[in-house]
Order: C-alpha cells, then sequence, then structure tokens
C-alpha cells in the first residue's frame, strides 16, 4: 500500500507575515479603463416646443413648473446648479441633504426644483415665495423645494452622455427606486400622448415633456427632447412701465423684451395677474432702475407713455401665442425670476425652433 503524499502545510512559518501574491504588470495589450473625470458643470438639454406631440418614439412624463436645476454629487462634495450655472446649494439645503444620503457613487443628476400646492401640481409662485425672490437682491431665503429627477448623466466614475436615454432612465429608476425624501423620480406616463397631453391639461399642469428613447444627452435645444405647454410660459426682461392714472405709485402695464441675438427687442406689455401688494413694491423697485439715456433700452414705436427701466429684473410670463408681428397675446404676470440667473430668458430663436 502506498503512502499518502504528505500536505503542505497552510503556512510555512507560522510567525511569518502573509502577504498576496505580487501584482502583475497590465498587459499592454489588454485596454485601460480610467474612469471619465467629473465634468464642473454640464450646459443642460433643452426641449423644442411642439403645439402636439409627436405620435411614436418617445417616453413621456410631466412637465414640472420649477427651477431647472443639476446635482453634482461626489465624495465629501454636493453642489446644486441652476441652469445658469449658479451655486444655490445653500438655497436648497434639503436637496443637497437627499443627495448626500445617495452617495458614495458619484453622480450628476438632472432635474427640476419644485413646490407643490395643496392639490400636487408643482407651483412657480410658491416656489418664488420659497425663495424670497422679490427683486430687490440676489435672495438669501432657504427653500423646502423638492426635485423631481428626470435624468442621470455622470454615474460611478462614468460619463452618461454618449449612452442612449433608455439606459440612462433604467439607471435612474434604480437609483431612486424607494427614495422618498427631497430627490425622487419623475415618472414615466405609458400611453397614448395626445390622450396624456389633454388629461395633463384638464389637471391644470403645466404640459408634458417627451425624450427619444435612443437620443444621447445633447447640450441645448434639440428635436430629442420636445415639450408641449398647455398654457405657455417664459421668462422675459423688464425693460419699462406704463404709470397708473388711477392709483399713484402704481403701473398700467410692465414692457417686456426678449433675447433676438445679443440685442433686445420689445415684445409686448403685461398688465394683469399683479397681486395688489405687487403692484407698489414693484414699481418702487423698478423707480430705482430708471433709465437716464436718451435712446430707451428698446426699439418701440408704441404710443404708451413709458418709463424705461434698465433690463435687470426678469418676470415669468403667461401668455397665449404670438401675434403675427410678434407680440405676447394674452399675457399674464407670474411672478419675478432670481435677477442673479438670467439663464431662462426668453430669445426669438426659440419661437422659430416651436412654430
Amino acid at each position: 500500500m502506498t503512502k499518502p503524499p504528505k500536505s503542505k502545510p497552510l503556512l510555512g512559518d507560522v510567525d511569518a507575515p502573509i502577504r498576496s501574491r505580487p501584482r502583475r504588470k497590465r498587459v499592454p495589450d489588454q485596454p485601460a479603463l480610467p474612469f471619465d473625470p467629473l465634468p464642473e458643470r454640464v450646459e443642460p438639454a433643452l426641449a423644442l416646443l411642439k403645439q402636439r406631440p409627436p405620435s411614436r418614439g418617445l417616453s413621456w412624463e410631466i412637465k414640472w413648473d420649477g427651477y431647472r436645476i443639476h446635482v453634482h454629487v461626489e465624495p465629501g462634495r454636493v453642489r446644486v446648479l441652476t441652469r445658469g450655472g449658479h451655486d444655490w446649494t445653500h438655497r436648497f439645503p434639503a436637496i443637497a441633504k437627499a443627495a448626500e444620503e445617495l452617495g458614495p457613487a458619484t453622480m450628476i443628476l438632472d432635474g427640476e426644483a419644485v413646490v407643490f400646492d395643496d392639490q400636487g401640481r408643482s407651483d412657480f409662485n410658491l416656489l418664488q415665495a420659497s425663495l424670497g425672490a422679490t427683486g430687490k437682491a440676489p435672495g438669501n431665503l432657504t427653500s423646502d423645494a423638492l426635485m423631481m429627477a428626470f435624468d442621470l448623466i455622470y454615474f460611478d466614475g462614468h460619463d452618461l452622455r454618449g449612452v442612449e436615454y433608455a439606459s440612462r432612465r433604467h439607471l435612474l429608476e434604480d437609483l431612486l427606486r424607494s427614495s422618498e425624501n427631497a430627490i425622487r423620480l419623475s415618472e414615466a406616463v405609458d400611453g397614448d400622448p395626445d390622450t396624456i397631453f389633454d388629461h395633463a391639461c384638464r389637471l391644470g399642469l403645466e404640459g408634458i415633456v417627451g425624450k427619444k428613447l435612443d437620443s444621447t444627452y445633447r447640450s441645448g435645444r434639440t428635436e430629442d427632447w420636445v415639450k408641449c405647454k398647455c398654457v405657455l410660459s417664459d421668462a422675459f426682461l423688464i425693460v419699462g412701465y406704463e404709470p397708473s392714472t388711477s392709483l399713484t405709485g402704481g403701473f398700467a402695464s410692465l414692457l417686456l423684451a426678449a433675447y433676438d441675438g445679443d440685442s433686445l427687442v420689445y415684445v409686448g406689455n403685461v398688465g394683469t395677474g399683479f397681486k395688489h401688494t405687487q403692484v407698489s413694491d414693484l414699481r418702487s423697485i423698478l423707480d430705482k432702475l430708471r433709465w437716464k439715456r436718451k435712446q430707451p433700452p428698446v426699439e418701440y414705436g408704441g404710443a404708451r407713455k413709458v418709463a424705461w427701466v434698465h433690463p435687470t429684473l426678469i418676470a415669468e410670463i403667461e401668455y397665449r401665442a404670438w401675434t403675427s408681428d410678434r407680440k405676447l397675446r394674452h399675457s399674464s404676470f407670474k411672478g419675478l425670476r432670481e435677477v442673479q440667473d438670467n439663464a431662462d430668458v426668453y430669445r426669438t430663436s426659440d419661437e422659430a425652433e416651436g412654430s
């Protein structure tokens, strides 16, 4: 009978330190897989305005009425950036705290900061009130706003801008599936887009947004994303006011302007939608911004008596349509946008793209 072979001891020297095998050098023919650097800022993808939703190839969700933000998460650092690139982390503490709880993975979330009314609809006026936006100076109040996240453009060391939207959406859903804090998933809505749009309008929502499932993330306004608005709403610069003949210290209407390239063009006036307290407060602010040059800030051929002001304040305006001479029709004042972030001011090129 042969003897069994001697087994080797697990440790040749029980007192010697345990060491792992030395690392082999990387084979030059095998590709290295470096992490993508986290971008300091990403210009957001913007939706093209359509009167009615296209019928095929898009994933639909609610259009939220708030501030577009990107949330950057990295070890020991969270930033909440506005569309214009301003750091508003201190103004959205609930969102920043929720972002910290999503770590430790690095990521950039794309979404909208919103405040909901008692019927569960996002309300721009409530958001502005929570931020203390009065136009007097950059606000310092903190807001209890939530973030409705609708895209994931960087995750765990990988830049996802070149990845199709369907895959980005899948990762986002996995990330936020159980989230019940201040960062929530903007749910996709299945069904016929015309029916979805009609229901959104009946419920008093701002509209819907559709995204091509096979599209990559492209900054700027492209046809990859489209939006359908129940009521049109955009931001315009206040360039003057028509003094009131009946209310001392008030005004009859505000004169508005949009960008045409690098210049400003007059796009009409707004005389409704103001609360009584807003009129006197706005008038006192506007009087401090009086235009002292001979030539007004925009070309104007109207007959109104106008007090021109420096184009500093930004108003969010609801309107029904554009007239044939490119003026706002049936406009109504919604509120002031933040002075330090004018990235949303309307451009006449937007009108051409949305027609």
